[in-house]
């Protein structure tokens, strides 16, 4: 029997009592997706024809396959969907808050939880869509249950991830994780937004009473969520928007926030819809007698997530669409605790850093990694980028030139030393330094260059104590973080010869630059 359209309590009544899951003390779904916790990145996959082959990036991000094999696994999936003694949960909804810009979606599930997931993430359904052919409704098939034959169906593994632009479907197979279905829709919007000259963005986004918006950019775990959920500000969305001549608008309906280690008093907005009936948690901690979330725990995974409706943000946007962005914030993790907590940057800068996208992995993250890791990942969003990276680095550079917006690089990852030494940039800090960029005091105190990176770093703010804002004033060991500076700055120009030939000299000259002392075997005098 195919369910349609349920209400969220049904959902919930359904996925209890098909023991998909269990509830938290304050009514909260918990699901536990079991061995896959995270993305498999690993197993995704395009199919590869006419219309896809001179469009997207193919690599090992943008695996293809062929249209035959698509075929053989949406039949497994729908041999489970579709079986007589089998239920299935259908939801109609839509993506992109715009209506030029939205495109009708159909999501059926083999788990009621998954539907409750998809009924959050996504927007209600569209009267009408705007006739667009690249818009027209996209279907989604999951049925985690489904296995590959890797022989048979040329995958890697039994999981799968496919779409198939052609005939506008995804299948998903193998893994209960939700965040596959999310993600699958956001590279799909990827595809298609570039193409009506929409910059598609791995980013958050606020707006203020004005209507003018600030974008947050950044990968997992880099504070996209926290920094933009701001009690003075309107949310406009937390992961995915799209940036038309128009503005910035919300591809979802939904939040899908990292609760590791979730703070009452550092973000009070999302401790509160995590401690309500129809919130989704996946693979967090809960205690079995008592039924209280344990949010410090990692003893499943360090990627514990929560899924609510934007609309339980008090100060949410009411209609997801705002103005253009006046400030646009990448944010990185630096574990190596050399970056400086805000660095001010030219547009030729933003587009480097943005096509850098770094952030940090650090020990314990991941099985094997015993010292910080850097992790380079094109536009803050490599594995969901379909196009080449320098098409939405040119829509970015475009956007920037027509609305004026300021650019900052700010490090939310740890200062007073690397990981293991220093200690995790506060908080109150980096919301300080937002504040700042956002209402535009940032851009009119005085700066200095970095010697080796060529940004400028603010000499005062206040709030700050201006010897923070220069990162070697916060480590001891002045040799150890002139060590890890020139590390990194090395990185940054080793990972950006990929796109040799494929980018102007000037978006080239933007990147750190060792100084000659130092390509002799000298050491960098600290500054």
């Amino acid at each position: 029997m195919i369910y349609k359209n349920l209400s969220a309590t049904k959902l919930i009544e359904l996925s209890l009592k098909r023991y998909e899951t269990s509830l938290s003390k304050d009514g909260a779904l918990v699901a536990m997706s079991g061995r896959f916790t995270g993305r498999a990145a690993k197993d995704k996959y395009i199919v590869r024809d006419a219309n896809s082959e001179k469009q997207v990036d193919w690599g090992t991000v943008n695996q293809p396959i062929n249209s035959q094999q698509f075929t053989q696994l949406k039949t497994k999936v729908l041999e489970i969907l579709d079986g007589n003694d089998r239920d299935s949960f259908e939801v109609e909804s839509s993506v992109g808050a715009d209506p030029r810009y939205a495109m009708p979606l159909v999501v059926r599930t083999e788990l009621a939880y998954q539907a409750l997931f998809s009924q959050i993430m996504f927007r209600e359904p569209i009267p009408q869509y705007s006739g667009n052919p690249l818009l027209e409704p996209f279907y989604v098939y999951v049925a985690p249950s489904a296995k590959a034959d890797p022989d048979a169906d040329g995958t890697h593994s039994e999981t799968f991830i496919g779409i198939n632009f052609t005939t506008r479907e995804i299948v998903i197979g193998g893994t209960k994780y939700c965040g596959e279905i999310k993600k699958s829709i956001f590279t799909v919007m990827n595809y298609y937004l570039p193409q009506l000259n929409v910059m598609t963005m791995h980013a958050s986004a606020n707006t203020g009473d004005n209507g003018k918006s600030a974008v947050f950019f950044g990968l997992s775990g880099t504070g996209k969520t926290t920094l933009s959920a701001d009690a003075t500000r309107h949310l406009i969305g937390d992961d995915e928007h799209g940036w038309s001549d128009e503005g910035v608008f919300n591809f979802e309906g939904g939040c899908y926030a990292k609760a590791i280690k979730l703070s009452p008093k550092a973000e009070p907005e999302i401790w509160a819809a995590c401690h309500q009936f129809g919130t989704v948690l996946e693979n967090v901690v809960m205690d079995t007698d008592t039924h209280t979330i344990d949010f410090d725990s990692e003893k499943i995974t360090e990627n514990t997530r929560a899924a609510y409706p934007i609309a339980t943000i008090a100060n949410h946007h009411p209609t997801a669409c705002a103005g253009e962005p006046t400030a646009i914030v990448m944010l990185a993790c630096d574990a190596f605790g050399v970056l400086p907590p805000v660095a001010k940057l030219s547009p030729e800068q933003a587009m480097f850093y943005f096509l850098s996208g770094y952030t940090a992995k650090v020990a314990g993250t991941e099985a094997g990694i015993t010292e910080p890791q850097s992790t380079f990942s094109a536009c803050f969003g490599g594995p969901f980028m379909v196009l080449h990276p320098t098409r939405y680095a040119e829509l970015l550079a475009e956007r920037i030139r027509r609305s004026g917006a300021d650019c900052y690089l700010v490090n939310t990852g740890w200062w007073k030393g690397a990981y293991g030494v220093g200690e995790r940039m506060p908080i109150a800090m980096s919301r300080r330094i937002v504040n700042a960029a956002i209402s535009g005091e940032l851009a009119s105190v005085p700066f200095e260059t970095d010697p080796v990176f060529g940004f400028q770093v603010p000499t005062a703010l206040s709030g700050i104590d201006s010897a923070n804002l220069k990162m070697v004033n916060t480590w001891q060991d002045k040799n150890a973080y002139n060590t890890q500076l020139l590390k990194l700055a090395k990185m940054f120009l080793d990972n950006f010869k990929k796109y040799e030939g494929k980018v102007s000299d000037s978006l080239k000259q933007a990147g750190p630059k060792l100084p000659e002392m130092v390509q002799s075997g000298e050491k960098l005098a600290v500054v």
